[in-house]
């Protein structure tokens, strides 16, 4: 590379950082969820969060940052749908009036092909949803991020900036609570608030005689939170129906009267307190 073409690519790094910062500027709250480990029900979570905030009047997108297991559109029940391209502008997908949501899922040439890229290309494809994606004035932007405290939570933080906050979801059992603990250092070394600490799949609620049996154990995500210092927003029990809504397409809680739908309503007004209440102090 010569000095001109070091020069041009200086310029256009900078041009890039630019348009980020402006993007950003729109979006009053941006939240990361993550897990320590998969299997977990994190997508689950970032999905259902988003479309309840939608449903509560907000504008809200959902940014899927998963590249190698892009989730959010099957979750959602959108994964034909295609985002609209004019005047080199990308624009999301909407799922509700309120909720639009991008993913590399959306762009692949079939549901089954997988996508083999290296670090720098993941963080451009990050950098394109966040730049190039035209997601005008939000309320909420909600990341949905892969397993671990790799690429794309590093790339996240480094491109987005200042975040409100991050949500770790766990299971009861002492392996993902391991792996929880390793997401909330990776959030205090980065100096990203952890929101919160969400229970899933704790305890299964019986299809006959809607009683709880703690297959997972229980308990677990709660006394993590108390050992870390962080706030525990919650548990999500274990629901056939939650199962089925989420291979279907339908968020979980769309089912007003179910106690998964019921125990996720308290997660989401914890997490709007933790939120909008360290906005209104600043």
């Amino acid at each position: 590379m010569n000095a001109e073409e070091g020069e041009e690519r200086k310029s256009q790094m900078s041009e890039r950082k630019v348009t980020v910062k402006a993007q950003m500027e729109k979006v009053k709250h941006k939240i990361m969820v993550m897990s320590g480990k998969g299997g977990v029900g994190k997508t689950t979570v970032a999905a259902n969060l988003a479309f309840a905030l939608g449903m509560k009047g907000l504008d809200v997108g959902l940014m899927d940052a998963d590249i190698h297991g892009p989730n959010v559109p099957k979750i959602l029940g959108i994964e034909d749908k295609r985002p609209e391209i004019k005047e080199d502008k990308i624009y999301p997908v909407p799922v509700t009036p309120r909720l639009n949501a991008i993913s590399i899922g959306f762009l692949l040439p079939s549901q089954d092909s997988s996508v083999i890229w290296r670090g720098p290309m993941k963080m451009n494809a990050l950098r394109q949803f966040i730049s190039d994606v035209e997601w005008g004035e939000l309320d909420y932007m909600i990341v949905d991020l892969p397993p671990g405290t790799g690429d794309e939570p590093l790339s996240v933080v480094q491109l987005m900036g200042e975040m409100d906050g991050v949500i770790i979801v766990t299971t009861p059992q002492d392996l993902a609570l391991l792996d929880s603990r390793k997401t909330v250092n990776f959030a205090e070394i980065l100096k990203v608030p952890v929101i919160g600490i969400v229970e899933n799949m704790s305890g299964f609620v019986c299809p006959h005689c809607g009683k709880e049996i703690n297959i997972f154990k229980y308990g677990g995500g709660e006394r993590a939170a108390e050992e870390l210092g962080v706030p525990f927003l919650g548990r999500v029990p274990l629901d056939p129906q939650m199962v089925e809504a989420a291979d279907s397409g339908t968020p979980f809680v769309l089912q007003k009267e179910s106690k998964v739908s019921k125990a996720f309503e308290e997660i989401v007004e914890n997490v709007r307190a933790f939120v909008e209440g360290k906005a209104e102090k600043k």
